[in-house]
């Protein structure tokens, strides 16, 4: 069974919820949650981030955040999950922010570069992520690693 379909499975079999901010995923997360018949059981709605603006509006990621670390790090990836979580009132939220290339990126935030938030009642979680490819393999290996993080922490293992 795919990381997707063992995620949606434990969400019905306990009953719960998940929620999404993306920015360069730009929506896959949802898309293969969606794509599983019966995902209304699970899912209410996501958020797709990709200006700063919208983070902080939607999402309640704080200026000093952004100024501070970048729209590219752990601290906002952390905050994007808490603030999925917050407005949805789901019971999980998973984020994903990066830089999926060609361009944008520079030596300390390479392309490839994604930063992947979970979070749930306990808090939230941050991992820091490097793909190679082209825009396309980045944005797919990013909700790869994403759903498989999820799955970690809906089984109570460490994140890694």
């Amino acid at each position: 069974m795919d990381a997707v379909r063992e995620v949606y499975s434990l969400l019905l079999s306990r009953s719960m919820r998940v929620s999404f901010a993306e920015s360069c995923t730009g929506g896959l997360l949802s898309s293969r949650l969606v794509d599983i018949p019966g995902a209304s059981n699970v899912f209410d709605e996501s958020y797709v981030t990709y200006s700063n603006e919208s983070k902080r509006r939607l999402l309640g990621v704080k200026s000093e955040t952004l100024q501070k670390h970048g729209a590219v790090s752990e601290e906002c990836a952390m905050e994007m999950a808490l603030g999925a979580l917050k407005a949805s009132g789901a019971d999980y939220a998973l984020s994903v922010t990066g830089i999926a290339g060609p361009g944008g990126g520079t030596p300390q935030k390479p392309v490839g570069l994604v930063y992947i938030g979970v979070a749930d009642k306990r808090g939230a979680e941050a991992m820091r992520c490097l793909f190679d490819g082209d825009r396309g393999q980045i944005r797919r290996a990013a909700a790869d690693e994403a759903y498989a993080l999820l799955l970690q922490r809906m089984r109570g293992e460490e994140l890694n």
